[in-house]
């Protein structure tokens, strides 16, 4: 989903990620996301467990600009590349490019979750089921753990579900 390079390095991620509860849907809440991203509305962000290859296969959907725009489908591959948390992976949306992609933040419960990237330039909060309200404070609660964590909140933008 992106293309990054920087020296500045955030490198903090969660204890511990267990695979199998992270495996699923997740709706994309709220972004500072790449120009494929742009317009994005409905956005779900799918990962599955590939056995037979050993890596997590992403599928991110959106309707471009609108709740009826143009379906995207981005597909992604991503590799674990730290097995001791499981929360340090390599992501790959076309080869032979690989980038790093940390889940920062954790909900205890596998609520919503904030991945980020090294150099902070991007960052997605994503929760398991959407609602207006429900939304708004898994935002506001993700941003200030992110604040308390040190790494970038500004500039999201609040990705529109119905």
């Amino acid at each position: 989903m992106f293309l990054s390079c920087s020296t500045t390095t955030y490198d903090k991620t969660v204890a511990y990620v267990d695979i199998d509860r992270f495996m699923g849907d997740w709706f994309v809440l709220a972004a500072r996301g790449t120009f494929l991203e742009d317009g994005q509305h409905n956005s779900i962000e799918t990962y599955t467990w590939n056995e037979k290859e050993k890596r997590i296969d992403v599928k991110f959907v959106f309707n471009k600009y609108s709740f009826d725009g143009e379906k995207k489908v981005l597909r992604q591959k991503a590799w674990i590349e730290n097995s001791q948390t499981n929360a340090h992976w390599k992501i790959q949306l076309f080869w032979p490019l690989k980038f790093d992609y940390l889940v920062i933040a954790l909900d205890p419960n596998y609520e919503w979750v904030a991945i980020g990237v090294p150099d902070e330039k991007y960052l997605w909060i994503m929760s398991r089921k959407y609602s207006k309200a429900h939304s708004s404070k898994i935002v506001a609660n993700a941003i200030r753990e992110l604040d308390s964590l040190g790494y970038s909140t500004r500039e999201l933008i609040l990705i529109p579900h119905h």
